[in-house]
């Protein structure tokens, strides 16, 4: 059985309640979806304002911001990262906390989209149950899982300074952020969908981080 110290119980007592907090929220967000409730109405407003007509070379770079949550690209630069981290401090813990936070981000999300079945809001309907793939956003989930994870593995093993931390939280903060600007504006999902994506995609990272910080390493075990 594991034996948790002091510092690891107050941890894993920190993150539940974390958890707990961003597992509400998409719930909450849920229940929004699937009732139809006043979040709604906020998602049928911003889909419909008038979009500003921009060049082409704008909308490109557009999709290449889209593109950073892309579960194909993030995939293969968290395993590239892990793939070195294990190399550099003989551990493949690394790799095991990536591959978990990707079956889980394909897993759960996956499973969330096919029960809900939203359309997307280019489609000009809201419908569920209808073999759409919009609820909750996979992109934005994947920003804040993987993204996150790789900016923890960086934080834990290359960069470990106390300002660091404000640094890397700020740059993955900043990467959601314009991964919802460029989707609300590209109008590829309901504003509800980002929401429940960041709340599940936190809910998710703050599982992962907890199983690293309360589970051994040989390090912490010599």
């Amino acid at each position: 059985m594991l034996k948790l110290q002091a510092h690891q119980r107050e941890e894993l007592s920190r993150s539940f309640t974390w958890a707990a907090f961003a597992s509400s929220g998409f719930l909450f967000v849920t229940y929004q979806v699937v009732t139809a409730g006043w979040l709604i109405t906020i998602d049928d407003k911003i889909a419909t304002v008038d979009r500003y007509k921009f060049p082409d070379w704008v909308y490109f770079v557009l999709r290449r911001i889209d593109d950073l949550g892309l579960r194909g690209l993030s995939a293969v630069a968290i395993l590239l990262l892990s793939a070195y981290l294990w190399r550099r401090f003989n551990t493949i813990r690394p790799i095991l906390l990536s591959v978990v936070a990707l079956l889980a981000l394909n897993g759960v999300v996956g499973v969330f989209k096919l029960f809900i079945g939203r359309t997307k809001p280019r489609l000009n309907m809201d419908i569920l149950n209808f073999g759409g793939m919009s609820y909750p956003s996979g992109h934005i989930s994947n920003a804040v899982l993987i993204w996150g994870l790789f900016a923890y593995l960086v934080y834990q093993y290359l960069w470990s300074e106390p300002k660091s931390a404000k640094y890397l939280i700020t740059i993955v903060s900043s990467v959601t952020t314009a991964i919802m600007v460029v989707s609300l504006f590209r109008n590829t999902h309901w504003f509800s969908d980002l929401i429940g994506g960041v709340f599940l995609g936190g809910a998710l990272l703050i599982g992962v981080i907890a199983l690293d910080r309360v589970i051994p390493s040989r390090k912490d075990q010599a």
